[in-house]
């Protein structure tokens, strides 16, 4: 009787089917994975945009909130360095999220928006929101908070609330 040397070929596709087995199983998990720290990452940057637009309102107030989310950023990716701080770069928020508006410049899968709502010269409220630069893929719920801090979501991200009472018709995260 001769000697067998390696592995039949029923062999290698019985161990090739459980790898594909494993892969299915671990694969959406992933998946699922990814889509959640985008999720928490979001929820981050929002909150971190509040507490830049507070700042923001504090440093100028003759100014209001900030007009955009660029102008909570420095000017340049190389940060204010020794500028001084302007209305128009505050320097509150870094280059990455200041510039993370559109689905082009996402940070973690998510882009932002913070336009303000002026009433007689000066910005008096505003409203930080974030959506999945990919829906379904990169997030499935897109985010938004005004002056009141309350971080809110809605399960489709169907675009950026206009105006506060735009953000208060979503869910409370809290």
């Amino acid at each position: 009787m001769r000697k067998q040397k390696g592995f039949s070929l029923i062999e290698l596709l019985i161990v090739v089917a459980i790898i594909l087995i494993i892969a299915a199983i671990a694969i959406p998990n992933l998946l699922r994975a990814r889509i959640a720290a985008n999720e928490s990452s979001a929820v981050s940057s929002v909150r971190t945009i509040n507490t830049a637009e507070v700042s923001y309102q504090s440093a100028y107030p003759t100014v209001g909130y900030s007009a955009d989310l660029a102008s909570l950023g420095p000017a340049t990716s190389a940060g204010c360095g020794a500028a001084a701080p302007v209305s128009t770069n505050a320097c509150l928020l870094d280059f990455v999220l200041s510039n993370a508006s559109t689905a082009a410049t996402a940070k973690s899968g998510y882009f932002f928006a913070a336009p303000s709502i002026a009433a007689g010269g000066l910005n008096l409220s505003y409203v930080a929101a974030g959506q999945p630069a990919a829906a379904n893929q990169s997030g499935v719920r897109g985010f938004c908070s005004n002056e009141d801090g309350v971080i809110r979501y809605v399960a489709v991200a169907a675009g950026f609330p206009a105006t506060g009472a735009a953000c208060s018709a979503y869910i409370s995260l809290q």
